[in-house]
C-alpha cells in the first residue's frame, strides 16, 4: 500500500466567528490550505466534510461546503465522529486515497457553536452519552469527566493544583498562538480560583465552545512528490471504540481503554512506540483529560502523568512537548474542526514552520482525538 502525505493544511482564528458562517468558515480553512499547498482546486477529485451535525440546522453539511468550496461534481462524503470528527475524517480520507478511488482530497473539519446557548450546548453535548440510559438523567460532559478526575484523585493522589498545570502550561503556548481563541497566560491560583463547573473542575479547567474550521488536503505518494516537495506522511492511524454508557464499561475511570487501543494500532502501523514521539497534540478537553492521555498513550505509567507536568516534561525543551499550541483549552473547541486543528499543528512542526514554538529536529508527531467521553479515540501518527 502506498504512502498518503499531507500537502496543504489551513486553519482559521477559532473563537465566537459571528463574521463567517459555517460554510464561510469552510472555505477560509480551505482556501488558506491551497495556498500553502501552492495549488488550485482543479486537483481535489474528492472532499470529506467532518461535522457533528446536532449543533447545525442544516442537515448534512458536507453538500452545502462542498457546493460552497468549488467541489461539485466531486464526490463529498460526511463524517461524525462527535469531538474526533475530523481525525476519524483524515482516516476516511486515507482509506479512500489508498483504495486508488482518489488521488488528492480535501479534509475539511468545521464547527459553529457559539450561536447556541450554553444551555442548548450542554444538552447537545450530554447527548453524546447513552440517550437512554445516561444522559436524559443530567449528564454533561463536564459531569462525565469530573467523575474520571475523581477517580483519578482517589486511587492515586491527584490534587486540582496538579490539573491546573495544564491550563497553565496551555495557556502559556497558546498566547503565542494568533489562531486560539485565549491568548492571554493564567496563573494555577486563577484557575484554582474560578468558579466551580462539576467538582473538581473549575471554569478554566475546562476548554471552551467555539466556532472554527481546519483543513488538511492529502495525496498518494506520486501526487504529493509532484505537488509539493514538504509533504509531511501519515505513518499511523489507530481508531477503536467503546461502550456509550459509562456502565457498559470496565474498570475504574481512571483511563481510557479506547486510547489504549487506539494507541497501540497506531504504534504498529507506524513501526514506532511512544518514546520516539518527539512532539504530541492530545485532547485536553479538561484539565484532567490531558493527563490520562499522557498515561494511555505510554508517555507515563499508570498514575504519573501528573509528574511530566510538574518536571515540565510536556514543555517545549521538555522530553515530550504536548499542546504547545495551545490545546483546546486556549484554541477553543469547535468539536468537527478539533482534529484536524491538532494535525495542521503537527504539519507546521514537522515542517520547521511553528516559529516561537519550534521543537528542535521533530520527526516524529502524534495526535490523539477522544470524541465525547470516549466512545471514540482516534491516534495518527505523523512523519517528516
Amino acid at each position: 500500500m502506498g504512502r498518503i502525505g499531507i500537502i496543504g493544511v489551513g486553519h482559521t482564528k477559532f473563537g465566537k466567528r459571528s463574521d463567517a458562517s459555517l460554510r464561510e468558515l469552510a472555505f477560509e480553512a480551505y482556501s488558506s490550505a491551497l495556498d500553502d499547498a501552492d495549488m488550485d482546486s482543479s486537483k481535489i477529485d474528492g472532499s470529506v466534510v467532518c461535522s457533528a451535525t446536532h449543533y447545525d440546522k442544516q442537515r448534512s453539511p458536507a453538500g452545502v461546503v462542498a457546493e460552497y468550496l468549488g467541489l461539485n461534481p466531486q464526490p463529498t462524503f460526511n463524517v461524525e465522529a462527535a469531538c474526533a470528527s475530523s481525525a476519524v475524517g483524515l482516516r476516511t480520507g486515507w482509506a479512500l486515497v489508498s483504495s486508488k478511488l482518489h488521488d488528492v482530497m480535501a479534509v475539511v473539519g468545521v464547527q459553529k457553536m457559539t450561536e447556541l446557548s450554553s444551555e442548548e450546548i450542554q444538552e447537545l453535548m450530554g447527548r453524546a452519552g447513552d440517550v437512554m440510559w445516561e444522559s436524559p438523567f443530567g449528564t454533561t460532559m463536564p459531569a462525565y469527566y469530573a467523575m474520571y478526575a475523581t477517580a483519578h484523585m482517589a486511587k492515586y493522589g491527584t490534587t486540582e493544583e496538579q490539573m491546573a498545570l495544564v491550563t497553565v502550561k496551555n495557556r502559556k503556548y497558546g498566547s503565542k498562538n494568533p489562531n486560539a481563541m485565549f491568548q492571554k497566560p493564567i496563573t494555577t491560583e486563577e484557575v484554582l480560583k474560578s468558579r466551580p463547573v462539576s467538582a473538581p473542575l473549575k471554569l478554566f479547567d475546562c476548554c471552551a465552545n467555539a466556532d472554527g474550521a481546519a483543513c488538511l488536503i492529502i495525496a498518494n505518494a506520486e501526487k504529493a512528490k509532484k505537488l509539493t516537495d514538504r509533504p509531511v506522511w501519515v505513518a499511523g492511524l489507530g481508531l477503536a471504540s467503546s461502550p456509550m454508557s459509562l456502565a457498559g464499561r470496565t474498570g475504574p475511570l481512571t483511563s481510557f481503554d479506547v486510547t489504549k487501543n487506539a494507541a497501540k494500532a497506531a504504534y504498529q502501523m507506524a513501526g514506532v512506540g511512544p518514546n520516539d514521539v518527539d512532539v504530541a497534540e492530545v485532547h485536553d478537553s479538561f484539565s484532567i483529560t490531558e493527563i490520562l492521555n499522557y498515561e494511555d498513550l505510554g508517555f507515563a505509567k499508570p498514575g504519573s502523568g501528573t509528574r511530566l507536568l510538574e518536571k515540565g516534561e510536556t514543555e517545549l525543551g521538555g522530553k515530550i512537548p504536548v499542546n504547545i499550541d495551545g490545546g483546546l483549552i486556549s484554541k477553543g473547541h469547535p468539536v468537527g474542526a478539533t482534529g484536524a486543528s491538532q494535525l495542521f499543528a503537527l504539519t507546521r512542526q514537522l515542517r520547521g514552520e511553528a516559529g516561537s514554538t519550534q521543537v528542535d529536529g521533530a520527526k516524529l508527531g502524534l495526535a490523539q482525538n477522544i470524541g465525547g467521553i470516549g466512545m471514540y479515540s482516534a491516534v495518527t501518527i505523523l512523519r517528516a
